[in-house]
């Protein structure tokens, strides 16, 4: 497994140590302290996606290799390909030459469906080509997430901040839908696909609502969770949306941080149709997702209040 210590992995470590699976996971330093109490003690590979030594022992003998790790955030094109796409090549590379029976489950992002949108989302789809075109027949599987929040998530936490205001904006249309997960169910869902059999397919995830939200339903949702009783909402025109998005971009290369806003960052943001479609949506008997937006956001909230991430709630 690679990603282990990111936002998604972590969990995901938990609900396969509870089936009894046993791990090993790539890192890049020990000791690796992941914060879990696992029932089964993970192996450790120390090494990068750059380190092709590593990632052999990584996946030798494996049978399933679930590849997690991923950037969400870069200075540029080409930074996102180094890791999303060439990360993903050398991976594949190692699995072909000592696990090639395993089972290759890629986790990509509803992103991808775009590609032209931005550079992560471009990034994301040329990892799924990077699959496709080097393992044959039903050796893998590709999933899609959409936006997945709770305890822990540091990046979707900015609705519960925005929820938080007297007044709200509200960006991108009215006809939008953006698909959410709570992480525990995308973990349960992943762990479903880890102990059943390659696909071959690209798949996507979702919650009970895979035809998504508005974006007043999830801020409303993120404003009740916080206890703002009376939040007004404001449209922010598309024009200034975007202007912040290329502004935010610019001065990130200027200070040589790679920031989370960005001018393609802002076209995700805008695009209508973040939606899981029926074809596309991964079901598992076993793991339907168990947690609706309002009781999510709810319990999310609360894991940031106790964790200081969010104010206490005013009294």
């Amino acid at each position: 497994m690679t990603g282990a210590t990111g936002f998604l992995g972590r969990h995901v470590i938990v609900a396969l140590a509870a089936r009894g699976c046993r791990l090993r996971l790539l890192a890049r330093r020990e000791p690796l302290d992941l914060g879990l109490d696992l029932s089964v003690v993970p192996d450790i590979v120390l090494g990068s996606l750059e380190d092709h030594a590593a990632l052999r022992r990584l996946v030798r003998g494996a049978d399933v290799v679930l590849h997690l790790a991923g950037a969400i955030k870069a200075a540029d094109d080409a930074g996102y390909l180094r890791v999303n796409r060439d990360g993903t090549k050398a991976l594949l590379d190692a699995v072909v030459d000592v696990a090639a029976g395993a089972h290759f489950i890629q986790i990509s992002s509803l992103a991808a469906r775009h590609p032209e949108l931005s550079g992560y989302a471009a990034s994301k789809r040329a990892g799924e080509e990077a699959v496709q075109a080097r393992l044959a027949g039903e050796r893998y599987s590709i999933i899609r997430p959409p936006a997945i929040y709770g305890p822990g998530d540091r990046e979707t936490m900015i609705f519960f901040q925005l929820a938080s205001r007297r007044l709200v904006p509200v960006p991108g249309k009215p006809t939008a839908r953006i698909a959410l997960i709570h992480v525990e169910d995308a973990a349960r869902l992943l762990v479903s696909r880890v102990i059943g059999t390659a696909t071959g397919r690209v798949h996507a995830i979702a919650d009970q609502r895979p035809e998504g939200y508005a974006w007043r339903e999830i801020l409303g949702a993120a404003a009740a969770a916080v206890g703002n009783a009376s939040p007004q909402y404001f449209s922010l025109p598309t024009g200034l949306v975007k202007a912040i998005g290329s502004g935010a971009g610019a001065i990130a290369k200027i200070v040589g941080k790679n920031g989370m806003v960005s001018a393609g960052k802002v076209r995700e943001l805008l695009h209508e149709d973040w939606a899981v479609h029926g074809e596309e949506l991964l079901l598992a008997a076993d793991a339907e997702p168990r947690h609706g937006l309002g009781e999510g956001f709810a319990s999310t909230a609360v894991w940031y209040r106790n964790a200081g991430w969010l104010p206490p709630a005013s009294v």
